[in-house]
């Protein structure tokens, strides 16, 4: 059973949509005790860094993250809430993994946001990407992105420049692109998911 934290920041629809397309249980998680309900959770989120960290702040929620020990998923600025700081806000993140979140302005040449399918490139044998291509398609829509580091990157994507399409350590995953938008590999990601211990 997945728990789906519930704090005004995501496209929860979406995400429903899919999980009930592949079977997977889910519920919403307003409030700490909620935790224990579910053997994983989601943080899911859509817009800026700076305001759904705040709105994570608001529910009470930002503070007991760090010590679930079920199998985490953040997607797209729920995983950027993963790491130490974000440039959209100037924001403290949840620190959980040791990066940063930045601008692809004036970093490429490339249109911002990158938005739209890019392949991507497995790394370090993850099994969030278990019976997934590598170089399989996935969908984004982002104007920032997880800096590169090889120690955490699950996989990796070129808009311009390398940046960590996904990221994961220990019980913590993140992924920047759109699973619940990404066809059958984000499906069967999904699925991975469900299926970490």
């Amino acid at each position: 059973m997945i728990g789906i934290i519930n704090y005004g920041a995501g496209n929860i629809f979406s995400l429903t949509a899919a999980l009930d397309r592949v079977g997977l249980a889910y519920g919403m998680v307003n409030k700490e005790e909620e935790l224990e309900q579910y053997d994983r959770i989601i943080i899911p989120g859509v817009g800026h860094a700076g305001a759904a960290m705040q709105k994570l702040r608001d529910s009470g929620l930002a503070s007991c993250i760090h010590n679930i020990d079920k199998p985490v998923l953040g997607i797209c600025v729920g995983m950027q809430l993963l790491t130490d700081f974000s440039e959209e806000g100037n924001a403290s993140l949840l620190s959980i993994i040791p990066l940063k979140t930045l601008h692809f302005d004036k970093k490429i040449k490339e249109k911002v946001p990158h938005m739209g399918w890019n392949s991507v490139s497995i790394r370090n044998d993850n099994p969030l990407f278990s019976n997934i291509e590598d170089n399989a398609y996935f969908y984004f829509v982002h104007s920032y992105f997880i800096e590169y580091d090889a120690k955490y990157t699950a996989a990796m994507c070129a808009y311009g420049l390398p940046f960590s399409a996904a990221i994961a350590k220990g019980n913590f995953y993140g992924v920047q692109f759109h699973p619940e938008k990404s066809g059958k590999a984000g499906e069967q990601l999904l699925v991975n998911f469900s299926k970490l211990s």
